[in-house]
């Protein structure tokens, strides 16, 4: 037993205030047991299927509003339909990322073919250095352009279209404009969540909603165009066509449930000392960009308060961001009993002199485990309340359905270890309990959603002509 003050920083030690005599009270040293247990409660508190669905209805209030108020979220794309699936032909495709360009051609051979009817024909790969992104102007789109036709010499059937005086047709995912003197047309612009909504519904006509949960977190939605107040279509007409009922929104996911999930005091430290403060609430919590960094404040406490690491943080730990998600998968996936593989890891990465006792990694391993928990919690309330809110203003478009299918594409959600399997099953623990005639839900994977939906809008665009 050791005399100790509360630290401000341990909520749960608080309560245990001076008795008024020379010394402060005695107590028990607080323990990684102690601060795990804490750290489990905070963590999981909210993650019993009853606890979901009342924060899948809260949100689910939230989506509503903010049809129809908000200039931030659901906001309507220029997409209307989803595709037919008879759609064919071979389609110039563009996605650019914070730090890749990458251009394919993307083979679209109709929903019913025996083949693999959307399939990436070619893709070349491109970083964008500090040296591309210092060039000014007209200068990027020549850069772009350049790569588009080193890729599309090296293709016969591209080869073709440029001997021809009809433009190969393109779809780029993300929006910004395109000029060059390459023989090419561009027929459609997506963002990444819609994009993913069209690659996957081109595959399943039961598609009507996709998610994208890698290091940011967004999805979109096919809602009647009459769900959406006037205002949210902007300077640009209100359709109005009999034949346009419904159109791709841009849902923005990650600004939602600021009101609806609790949050722990990690999460607190993490939103105050972002550059973006409460802008993102749900992408701060569930996330793959922001797991780590959650992870690592745990540890910075406990390495302050129950010795963790004998009590000295090691210095690469001590720097913000520099746990990531890559490293909790690897954790979290370690079966050896004595977690041996991650103690090695842990000590390699962080530069660690010594490396975590067998008893701190399974502190280090729990901790990753409550945290992986919430997020998989959280995002299934999400796409619950999602799929509710598509049955509630949707209901005559679903009825001959038996299930909704949700296009999954970001690297959480399609390769941490477990991660979509334990969502499908809240879902459909929670599709459940709702009753009430629910359809069922299935997460599918929507890989390489971005230059294949590119490549179906594009060809959308050409039929329409």
């Amino acid at each position: 037993m050791i005399v100790i003050h509360p630290p401000a920083d341990f909520p749960h030690l608080r309560s245990l205030r001076s008795t008024g005599l020379e010394d402060p009270i005695p107590i028990h040293e607080p323990t990684m047991d102690i601060l795990l247990k804490e750290v489990q409660r905070l963590f999981e508190q909210q993650l019993k299927i009853e606890s979901l669905l009342t924060l899948s209805k809260k949100l689910q209030v939230e989506l509503k509003e903010r049809l129809q108020s908000s200039s931030q979220c659901m906001l309507p794309s220029h997409n209307y339909e989803l595709p037919t699936g008879k759609e064919h032909g071979t389609y110039l495709a563009l996605e650019v990322g914070g730090s890749t360009l990458r251009v394919t051609l993307v083979d679209l051979s109709r929903r019913n073919c025996s083949r693999q009817h959307l399939r990436i024909r070619r893709i070349v790969t491109s970083t964008i250095d500090n040296n591309v992104r210092d060039l000014r102007g007209v200068a990027f789109f020549d850069w772009i352009a350049e790569k588009v036709g080193e890729m599309l010499s090296e293709d016969r059937v591209a080869c073709d279209y440029m001997r021809l005086k009809e433009p190969l047709p393109m779809g780029i995912a993300w929006s910004f404009p395109i000029e060059s003197n390459l023989n090419i047309r561009l027929d459609a612009i997506v963002n990444d969540s819609s994009a993913a909504v069209l690659s996957r519904a081109y595959i399943d006509p039961s598609t009507r909603l996709a998610v994208i949960l890698g290091t940011g977190l967004n999805a979109a939605i096919h809602l009647p165009i009459s769900s959406l107040h006037s205002s949210k279509f902007g300077f640009r007409e209100f359709p109005t066509s009999v034949d346009t009922t419904h159109v791709l929104v841009n849902t923005e996911l990650s600004m939602f449930g600021k009101r609806a999930f609790p949050i722990s005091r990690w999460d607190d430290i993490l939103n105050t000392n972002h550059m973006l403060p409460d802008f993102q609430p749900m992408e701060y919590l569930i996330a793959g960009g922001y797991l780590g960094e959650i992870v690592r404040l745990v540890l910075v406490e406990a390495t302050q308060t129950v010795a963790l690491f004998g009590g000295v943080l090691p210095f690469m730990l001590s720097k913000p961001w520099s746990l990531d998600t890559r490293t909790l998968a690897a954790i979290e996936a370690d079966a050896h009993p004595s977690l041996s593989p991650s103690c090695q890891g842990f000590q390699k990465t962080f530069s660690m002199l010594i490396p975590p006792t067998e008893k701190e990694m399974h502190f280090i391993r729990q901790v990753i485990l409550s945290v992986t928990r919430r997020s998989k919690g959280y995002f299934s309330a999400a796409v619950h309340a999602l799929s509710s809110l598509l049955h509630d203003l949707d209901y005559q478009t679903l009825k001959d359905v038996d299930h909704i299918c949700i296009g999954c594409d970001g690297s959480v959600i399609n390769k941490y270890p477990g991660y979509m399997a334990h969502c499908q099953a809240l879902l459909d623990q929670l599709v459940t309990l709702e009753n009430g005639g629910r359809k069922r839900v299935v997460l599918e994977s929507a890989g390489e959603s971005a230059v294949l939906g590119a490549g179906v809008a594009a060809a959308m665009a050409r039929t329409e002509e």
